[in-house]
């Protein structure tokens, strides 16, 4: 695909100062914020894995700010081919001159790109792995030809694990009516995450159980139930907010995976992380609920 792009940006990354680094991560965070959403739809159409659509979405599209995308909502840097007879522009890649689809606008790229994939013969094998594998997936796509960088697969490898992308590919159901309903239930102003199964938001500074309950069309109490969260204790900037009842274990990727604890975590700010039941990871580590961990400690996720 756009490789001359994709290589003058991990060359960019490698010479940042701190301040450029923070506002690549800056727009990384907000390119996902902004197409999660479209990428999970896309991933419901079509069986390609979230995080694959978006770590190709970053990497191809230097997280929205190539020249592809800026003027022709080119997200994959996906060339015309024989069988494009839409709009295209012209760049440098590969070689001089190339032809470029263009789109009218982000949407049509990701819902092209999902075709594209889904209809080509030499992705047909990546559609016979687990929806979850998204290693597998990056490193077939790579195998298939659709970039020339050798470390294709590595970056996108490495923009999934930096972002946590790969929780989205474990947390949509088989229906996408629910996609549509639970994405749809807070505003824009609180994206909206998947993890284990479940659906969740991050509380922002003045939120409270009771106003984001209200966005959620839930009672507060139901919410404060779902996250486990007694009436004494208010949300403070940065907590996650579980929308629904979360599991009662972490996903099977992280059994017999031991979590580390660092400074300023608790059993629930854990718990919270792996989208699972505040009482199951006591019960599994054979702590009892006066239990305060450390700094350093170790904590079993999953049996």
């Amino acid at each position: 695909m756009y490789r001359r792009h994709i290589l003058t940006l991990l060359l960019a990354l490698a010479v940042l100062t701190p301040s450029a680094l923070a506002q690549t991560r800056t727009r990384y965070t907000e390119y996902i914020n902004q197409y999660m959403q479209m990428a999970i739809d896309q991933m419901a159409r079509y069986k390609i894995p979230a995080s694959i659509t978006l770590s190709q979405g970053l990497l191809e599209s230097g997280a929205g700010y190539s020249r592809l995308a800026r003027e022709g909502n080119n997200h994959f840097g996906i060339k015309c081919g024989s069988s494009w007879t839409g709009p295209y522009i012209i760049a440098t890649d590969d070689a001089p001159n190339e032809h470029f689809r263009a789109y009218s606008s982000a949407a049509e790229s990701y819902e092209d790109h999902s075709r594209f994939l889904r209809t080509n013969r030499r992705y047909a094998s990546l559609f016979d792995l687990k929806i979850t594998d998204y290693k597998g997936w990056a490193r077939g796509l790579k195998a298939a030809g659709y970039a020339t960088n050798p470390r294709y697969a590595d970056n996108l490898i490495q923009i999934i694990e930096s972002y946590d992308l790969n929780k989205l590919d474990y947390a949509v159901s088989r229906s996408p009516k629910r996609i549509d309903r639970m994405t749809q239930r807070v505003s824009t102003d609180h994206p909206v995450y998947a993890c284990n199964k479940n659906f969740y938001t991050i509380a922002r500074q003045g939120d409270t159980f009771k106003s984001l309950a209200k966005e959620m069309g839930v009672s507060a109490r139901k919410l404060r139930k779902y996250n486990e969260v007694p009436k004494d204790i208010e949300l403070h900037d940065g907590d996650v907010v579980y929308m629904e009842k979360k599991q009662k274990q972490a996903d099977a990727r992280w059994k017999g995976v031991w979590h580390t604890i660092e400074p300023g975590e608790s059993m629930h700010s854990i718990a919270q992380h792996y989208g699972m039941q505040l009482k199951t990871l006591y019960k599994i580590n054979y702590r009892p609920y006066s239990f305060v961990p450390r700094a350093g400690d170790v904590l079993l996720i999953r049996k």
